[in-house]
């Protein structure tokens, strides 16, 4: 149990990339506490969860409310005696439209989005972790700095902006035992849509790989886990790849 007496926070914890850290994570023995703002969706990873034996509790929370997202962390501390673990998958405005053509006004809204959201989980998971001495925040996407794919719009910058946050994040909280992480992908086609249009990038996604597999949910579960345990505790800024080669490091 790699996680045992662990508290996690989920913020996107009903999505397919949040539901898969939450699944892993319980499996670990943590408890996890998953916030965002559709109940549906929350409700049903949660019942998952309890229903295999772990601990879920769930929250609507918008992430891009600071008065929210730091009341929510808060209360959770005050239950559980600790916040261990916080990860922030929320949804993203990609905006795929080339950088002479994107209008202004939508780039810096969804520039925003990403700043603001990222900002403001970890600040309030970092208040806690910081009085006890201990904590990890993790972060999904990693960035590519050998990027030559054109047309990627907001989507490539949003994560480099996060990639810069997490090392001055790093910077800040390894004082105070606080690990700071990200996880790099190529891409989880399980997790995209399952419609005709959709296959050609999935297959895609599996040929530029050089494991001729493309990472799963459950392998993104799995290696999340790991990376929040104290099996990874000299691990710190860093991005680790579960890519399948798709980038090469």
């Amino acid at each position: 149990m790699l996680l045992e007496n662990k508290t996690a926070v989920i913020y996107g914890g009903g999505g397919s990339i949040g539901g898969a850290m939450a699944r892993a994570f319980a499996a670990e023995g943590a408890r996890v506490f998953l916030a965002g703002r559709t109940p549906a969706t929350l409700d049903a990873v949660a019942d998952g969860i309890r229903g295999a034996g772990g601990l879920a509790e769930t929250a609507r929370v918008d992430a891009l409310d600071e008065a929210a997202v730091n009341g929510w962390v808060d209360s959770v501390a005050e239950t559980a005696g600790s916040v261990d673990i916080s990860v922030n998958v929320i949804s993203q405005d990609a905006l795929f439209v080339p950088m002479i053509e994107m209008p202004v006004g939508d780039f810096a809204r969804s520039m925003e989005k990403v700043a603001r959201s990222f900002l403001q989980t970890t600040q309030a998971a970092a208040r806690h972790m910081v009085k006890q001495g201990s904590g990890v925040i993790l972060h999904f996407g990693g960035a590519d700095p050998g990027n030559r794919m054109a047309g990627m719009g907001t989507v490539q910058i949003g994560a480099d902006m996060v990639e810069a946050m997490r090392r001055q994040w790093a910077c800040e909280l390894g004082p105070h035992s606080v690990r700071v992480l990200s996880m790099r992908t190529g891409g989880i086609p399980e997790s995209m849509p399952d419609v005709p249009e959709i296959a050609p990038v999935k297959e895609q996604m599996v040929d530029a790989t050089l494991l001729k597999r493309a990472a799963t949910l459950t392998d993104v579960g799995r290696v999340a886990a790991f990376l929040v345990s104290d099996h990874a505790a000299s691990l710190t800024s860093t991005q680790v790849n579960i890519s399948a080669g798709a980038l090469v490091d």
